[in-house]
This record gives C-alpha cells, sequence and structure tokens, in this order.
C-alpha cells in the first residue's frame, strides 16, 4: 500500500483534523475526563452498537456500578440485569471477569501496558489501543470500521479493507499518521470523523476539515469506497416459547430446557423454547411434556414478534400455557410474569413476555 499522504503534508492534516474535533467534539459521558473505568465500559458497549443506544444503558451502568472495583464485586446476574437489552451479552460477562482480574492483578486500575491489557478477558487490539491513548495517552492508533473508511477514502484503497493484509496495511497506516503528542483526541478524531462525516452512504465532504486531502473525494469514488462488505445470507428461523402461568400469576424460567439457544436467549433467564421445524404447537408441547412433564396442557397461541441476531431472522412465536402449579424442576425459578424486566433476561425474552402480557 502506498503511503496515504505525502510526509510533507501530514503536520497540516494532523493539525486541521484536531483544531475540527476540539471544537465540534460531541457531549459524551465518557469524555468528561481521563477515567480509564468510564473510557473502557463505554469502549465495549459500543462494540457493534450504535451510540444512541448505548448512552441510557452507559448512565445505568455507571450508576450501579461506579467503579471497577464495584463491578468486580458485583454478581453475574446483576451485571447481566443491567446489561439486559442490549445485546451481546458476552461482552458483560467479560467486563465483570476482567474487572475481577484488574482488583486482583492491578491493585483497582486498568493497566497501562498494552500486554497486560490485551491479557484481560473481552479486550482486543482495538479496545486496548482506545482505552490506552484515552485515558494515558499510549502512543496506540486504533484501527475500527469507522477509521479504516477514512483511511480508504483519504487514499482511495480499493478492495476487502477486511482483508487480513489489507487490514494490517491499514493498521500500520494509522499507527504512522498518528499524532503522538496527543493520541487520545487523535483517535477519537478519526473516530467522530468516519462516524459523522465521513460515513459510510453520502458522505458529508462538503463538511470535512481534511476534504482537501482526499484522494477518492478527488476522483469521485466516495460511493465506491470502501468496497461494500459480503454478508452471509440471513438465516430465517421460528421459534415457539411457552409462557406457563400459575393461578398467582407466577411463570417459569429455565435454563438449558433442552433446546436452548446462546444466542438468541444469551444464556440467561428464558422461557421453554423450541426451534420450529414443522408444526409450531405440537413441537412445543412435545418440549414441555419431555423436559417439565407437562403431559396435557393447551396451548394459547398469542401475537408473534420478530427478532433479530447477528444474520438471523427469527419469528417468535409465544404461547400461553395455564397451570394448576408450576413444574419444580432444576435450573428453573417462579416469578411473577411482570416483573421480568428486573431479571437477566435477554430482549427475545422480553419480547415473548410482552406478548403475554398485551393478549
Amino acid at each position: 500500500m502506498k503511503s496515504l499522504l505525502p510526509a510533507s503534508r501530514l503536520p497540516s492534516f494532523r493539525a486541521r483534523l484536531l483544531k475540527w474535533f476540539r471544537r465540534h467534539k460531541r457531549d459524551m459521558p465518557w469524555r468528561g475526563g481521563r477515567d480509564a473505568y468510564r473510557i473502557w465500559v463505554a469502549e465495549v458497549m459500543l462494540q457493534q452498537t450504535r451510540i444512541a443506544a448505548v448512552l441510557p444503558y452507559y448512565r445505568r451502568f455507571l450508576r450501579r456500578f461506579p467503579s471497577v472495583r464495584a463491578l468486580a464485586r458485583a454478581r453475574e446476574a446483576g451485571v447481566l440485569q443491567s446489561w439486559s437489552g442490549l445485546g451481546y451479552y458476552s461482552r458483560a460477562r467479560n467486563l465483570r471477569q476482567a474487572a475481577r482480574q484488574i482488583v486482583a492483578n492491578h491493585h483497582g486500575k486498568f493497566p497501562q501496558s498494552l500486554n497486560a491489557a490485551l491479557a484481560l478477558p473481552g479486550i482486543g487490539r482495538y479496545t486496548a489501543a482506545a482505552v490506552l491513548s484515552i485515558a494515558y495517552e499510549a502512543p496506540l492508533a486504533v484501527l475500527d470500521g469507522n477509521v479504516a473508511r477514512v483511511l480508504a477514502r483519504l487514499g482511495a484503497v480499493r478492495g476487502d479493507l477486511r482483508r487480513p493484509k489489507r487490514w494490517q496495511e491499514l493498521a500500520d497506516a494509522a499507527q504512522s499518521m498518528l499524532a503522538e503528542d496527543a493520541p487520545g483526541d487523535w483517535n477519537q478524531a478519526l473516530m467522530e470523523l468516519g462516524e459523522t462525516v465521513c460515513m459510510p452512504k453520502s458522505p458529508r465532504c462538503d463538511e470535512c476539515p481534511v476534504a482537501s486531502y482526499c484522494r477518492a473525494r478527488r476522483d469521485g469514488l466516495t460511493e465506491e469506497i470502501p468496497e461494500p462488505r459480503k454478508k452471509p445470507a440471513p438465516v430465517e428461523m421460528t421459534v415457539a416459547a411457552a409462557v406457563l402461568s400459575d393461578p398467582q400469576g407466577r411463570t417459569l424460567l429455565v435454563k438449558d430446557p433442552g433446546a436452548h439457544d446462546h444466542v438468541l436467549f444469551s444464556r440467561m433467564w428464558q422461557f421453554p423454547a423450541v426451534q420450529v421445524n414443522a408444526d409450531a404447537r405440537e413441537e412445543l408441547a412435545g418440549l414441555l411434556r419431555n423436559t417439565l412433564g407437562l403431559g396435557s396442557v393447551h396451548l394459547e397461541e398469542l401475537r408473534a414478534a420478530r427478532h433479530g441476531v447477528t444474520f438471523r431472522n427469527i419469528t417468535l412465536l409465544p404461547f400461553l400455557a395455564r397451570v394448576n402449579s408450576l413444574p419444580k424442576i432444576a435450573r428453573a425459578r417462579a416469578v411473577p410474569l411482570e416483573r421480568l424486566g428486573g431479571l437477566p433476561v435477554s430482549s427475545a425474552t422480553l419480547k415473548i413476555a410482552s406478548a403475554a402480557l398485551t393478549r
């Protein structure tokens, strides 16, 4: 890959981009200081999740777990409950495990060395570079989708940016361009530019502070670079779930009821559910019979719901089953149906519960 910018133009490019960022950066709750814990939590939440969706979760999470020591002391169920609805729950589990390691091995402070940061659960090269550069001014460049897009347009880089060789070339280019006297602001400036100006479609080139340096704009290639990623074909699937209801209005939540989907229900409390192959009512009744010992139960069909997880398009088919008493089995708990929102459950489980509460 050729140099994205002549060395003679790099100082003015840095100066313009940093000036723009410091004048126009958005007011985010994690930008109020250099607290590595707050920055780390934000970076983890922002993985594969839009900022607008993250903000309310971030504020609630920090109120409940205001420090790494508070997070390390927390039970996993409490952390998952605070994360409920945000998705990709392995992030929450890794966050708690990493907090425990930070308290045990680093005196409760996010480590300042790259190798020590990378040794923590859930911390990859991007997250480590972001936290260390913003919190500690470590001279480490970040590379994510937004930064890669900015760099690709800057140098008119064609082809699939995610190919390992090309991604490494972009990482090397990002490091060579780093403003080492302000690495935290520099990394945030590139990310901000990609999020708000140099967007995937219809980039706002007229608002770009460094448009005069951009080869893709000069050559009329901003809509062609980067090349669209090839996504896997969507998989359609149907899941039937049973909302059991006893005379006290309680329902049964289970773990691993024989047809547990680690992606859909994220290994958290869920309704008994089965992936449907042909007949939803019959297959769900078979699950209840084989795993809960419910031999004969009337299944009342409720409002269906749609749910998306990565490349899966899922139809949720909830059924209400009234029972005199809830089965007593291992790895199950009886809870009031209207109180599910206070438990560690996935958004798919909440959609099923909503169908039963609004029938």
